[in-house]
């Protein structure tokens, strides 16, 4: 059983990519469907499908490399947990290794980046930083 389903899905990615595994599947859900579809189209993974399952959906992420074979992910840290979610305003938005890596947080428009978050001027639960 999953407690945290988005801490789940951020350490299976983590270890697929220490393993060098091409891809990793795991349960889904709305909000690790959404966070995946961030990270592909932010550039830090190839690509996402949710594939239908007898019990719930499994959402199958296929994992980036570089050429040195190193994961195009080098850091991946879930913010809020369940004890203690970290709320951030939009005004106390602020760019990720100087914008280099991406925040994502889960707002009244949805789940959306920092940049997306500080351009619309919405703040919410800060989720996971990457870069």
């Amino acid at each position: 059983m999953v407690n945290y389903p988005l801490a789940d899905m951020l350490t299976q990615i983590r270890n697929g990519l220490k393993a060098r595994k091409l891809k990793v599947k795991l349960p889904a859900s709305k909000l690790t469907a959404k966070v995946a579809e961030i990270l592909k189209a932010e550039g830090f993974i190839r690509d996402v499908q949710t594939v239908a399952d007898k019990k719930q959906n499994v959402l199958e992420i296929n994992l980036k490399y570089a050429r040195g074979h190193t994961g195009a992910i080098r850091y991946l840290q879930c913010v809020s947990s369940p004890g203690r979610r970290v709320y951030i305003k939009a005004h106390e938005i602020a760019p990720v290794r100087s914008g280099l890596g991406i925040g994502i947080y889960t707002t009244p428009r949805g789940v959306l980046t920092d940049k997306q978050a500080a351009e619309q001027k919405v703040g919410g639960e800060y989720l996971c930083k990457v870069w």
